[in-house]
This record gives structure tokens, sequence and C-alpha cells, in this order.
């Protein structure tokens, strides 16, 4: 393998727009994802303007762009299968313009949920209001939680603690520890709480993550202070210095604007939470890594994520949706990401599969199917929820081995 090609920052910095845009066509697209906490502060400032009558449009305003919007448009702009060169690669892993991208969207997301906790302070906003501006901030706090995502595989502690300041709003901050270290080693398996079975409806699959989660984080975290000769309870627990973060930020939140903001706060949260471990589900769902003959899980290859190139869903999620290079390379950063040919596909971005996921039956008649043709056949060879894993077998017809040794 060739050593990569080693470039001053100063030289990344001085190569002209032309060449950048010819190494990465998207390069100015990616603009896309940082901006939408700035789409907040506009449905934010139009509730804050707008008569009484349209004031409920507005602060429905996230759903509408996330449920409507996004995906519309998603639908029209169509799909981007253009990979990077392996050379290509090397260069875009060390241009700091997309990591300062990815950085830029927290401030941002500051600014719209103090302001959103202001609207929400004053005595004429109606508890139904509250409400409705929680779940379009959840919309922006659950896409932040992407924006930890990409930050919480960094090298770097300040990445990290990054990663924390986007994950303060929803309260989720054990994400940064479990999806690395947990996640990241089980994926695509039985064992793994953010892994989806076949069969499985999203509403089991939801505590199931979420406790499943919480648990493998505490875990990891002890353990990583063990091996240190630490206690749980010290300063250098990074779970406790992430919900130390959080206790801050909503406290000094209804500190400021009064406990009156605590059903849009309890919203917002509950909302961002629902709406990442809604793309959880989608990710890997159905999809089994095998074992050896010595019962150890084969590595994590193409063929254990669900994929899709819609571009535009990709450039609100730094290309999410390019999951199994993620998982190969987790490390990578979202701009060299690859697509490949022998990774199962969505049948349509994210953004668009967020409602089946909710409903069970258009969720299973859309993605059985395809797990079903993705194992030829082979159901045993899939993640298959144990519930129904017998009604299942009998709908495809097909033979259960474990029912036959």
């Amino acid at each position: 393998m060739n050593a990569p090609v080693q470039l001053t920052e100063q030289q990344l910095l001085d190569i002209k727009p032309k060449s950048g845009l010819a190494l990465d066509k998207k390069r100015y697209l990616w603009m896309i994802s940082p901006s939408l906490p700035v789409i907040g502060l506009g449905i934010l400032a139009g509730y804050h303007v707008a008569p009484k009558p349209l004031k409920k449009v507005f602060a429905l305003g996230g759903p509408i762009v996330l449920h409507v919007i996004i995906p519309a448009i998603d639908s029209l702009i169509g799909k981007d299968q253009n990979n990077p060169t392996a050379e290509d690669v090397k260069l875009l892993e060390q241009d700091p313009y997309y990591s300062r991208l990815v950085k830029s969207f927290i401030p941002i997301q500051y600014a719209a949920n103090v302001y959103a906790c202001y609207l929400v302070g004053r005595k004429q906003t109606s508890l139904l209001d509250k409400i409705l501006l929680g779940i379009s901030m959840g919309a922006i706090n659950g896409i932040a939680i992407n924006t930890a995502h990409e930050l919480s595989h960094k090298h770097d502690r300040i990445d990290h603690i990054l990663s924390h300041l986007a994950l303060v709003p929803s309260g989720y901050n054990h994400f940064r520890i479990e999806h690395p270290y947990g996640h990241h080693k089980r994926a695509a398996t039985p064992e793994d709480p953010a892994s989806s079975q076949m069969g499985e409806t999203f509403y089991e699959f939801l505590p199931r993550t979420v406790i499943g989660s919480f648990k493998s984080a505490i875990e990891i975290e002890t353990n990583r202070l063990k091996r240190k000769g630490l206690g749980f309870w010290c300063k250098d627990n990074e779970l406790l210095q992430g919900w130390g973060m959080t206790a801050a930020f909503h406290s000094s939140m209804v500190g400021l604007f009064g406990k009156g903001i605590l059903p849009y706060l309890a919203t917002q949260s509950a909302y961002s939470i629902g709406l990442f471990e809604i793309i959880n589900y989608i990710e890997h769902y159905g999809l089994l890594r095998q074992k050896d003959e010595k019962g150890k899980y084969e590595r994590t290859m193409p063929e254990h994520s669900w994929n899709n190139n819609n571009i535009v869903t990709n450039l609100f999620l730094y290309q999410l949706q390019r999951h199994s290079d993620h998982h190969a390379y987790p490390t990578r950063p979202f701009q060299a990401l690859r697509h490949f040919d022998e990774a199962p596909e969505l049948p349509s971005g994210y953004a668009s599969m967020l409602l089946p996921a909710l409903i069970p039956a258009w969720w299973f008649k859309i993605m059985d199917k395809r797990v079903f043709d993705h194992y030829k056949g082979d159901l045993n060879k899939a993640n298959i929820y144990s519930k129904r894993r017998a009604s299942i077998f009998k709908k495809f017809g097909v033979i259960d081995k474990l029912l036959n040794n």
C-alpha cells in the first residue's frame, strides 16, 4: 500500500477552488449540512413574527421540512454514485475545510436552541405551541446527533468535547461512548442493541436500543476507567462529563427562561432521540454478519448495512447513507466515503424512509422482501426477531434450519 500523501494545512488551503471542485464536485454543496440549524432559526423567526393564525404552521416547520420538503427534493434530484479515487480519498481526508463545516453546525445549533427557549418562555406561548416548537427543534437536535457521530470517530479530545456539545440538547451523551466502541464492534449481530432485526417493529426496537445502548456505554466506560486503575465516579469519566454538560445547559435555560419551558425541553429531547433511533432502525435492519467455524463473527463488510445514494439526504447527513464504507473505515471522514455496488440498497433516502419505519405493516412490506432477496432466499443468514421467526419463515415458505436441527 502506498504511503499517504502528506500536505500541510497551508498547502491544502492554497488549493484553488477549481482544483477543489475537480476533486469533489459537491465541495460547496456540503454547506447544506450545517445550514439545517439556520433553517431552524428561520422557522423560529417566522413563528415569532407571524400572525396568530399562522404561528402553528411555523411551529411545525421542522417536521414539514424533514418529512415533506426534503423527501420531495430528494426524489426530484435523484442519486449520486460517483466515488472518489484512492488518491482523492487521501487528499479529501486531509482537507480541513470539511472538518470546519461539521463544527460550524454547533454554534448555530445553540443559537437556535436558546432562541427557542426564549420563545417558549414567553407568557403568551401556549402549551400546544411549546410542544410543537419542541418537535421542530427536536428535528434539528436529532440531526445534530449525526454531527456528534462524525466528531465521535475523531481522535482529538477537542472533537470528543464538541461531539458532547452537539448531544447536550437531546441529552444523549452516552452515544459518544457506545457508538464508536460498542455499536461498531457488534453491528449487524443479535448482540447489538442498535441493529434492528427482521420482523421487529420500531416500537419494539426503541426500548431495546435506548436501554441497551445506555447500559453498554456504562460498561464500556467502566472498563476503560478500570484499566487506568480508576473507579466509575471520577473526574476522568467521560459519561459524567457529558451528563454534566447536559445538566448545566438545561438548568441554565430553565434559570433564564423559567420552568414554563420544561414541556418544550422534554418534547425536543424525546423527538430528537426518537428521530435518531429511527435512523438506527433503518441502517442494519435484518442484516447479519456470519460466524466462522470458531464461532467468531466475520468482519463488517459492505453487505452488512443498508445504503442509499440519494444526494440531498446525503448532503444533509454527511453521507451517513454510505453506511457500509463508514463501518469498514470508521475514522474515514464523510467527504471520502464511497459507494459499493454489493451493498444492499434502500428504495429511497433516509428522509423518505422515516414514515414507513413508523408504520410496521408498511415497513415490513417494503423491507422484508429486500432482506429475503439479499440473502437469496436463505433467511437462516438473516438477523431475525425471535418472536416472529416462525411466522417469517412460513410467510416466505423456506426451511428454518434452527428448528430442524
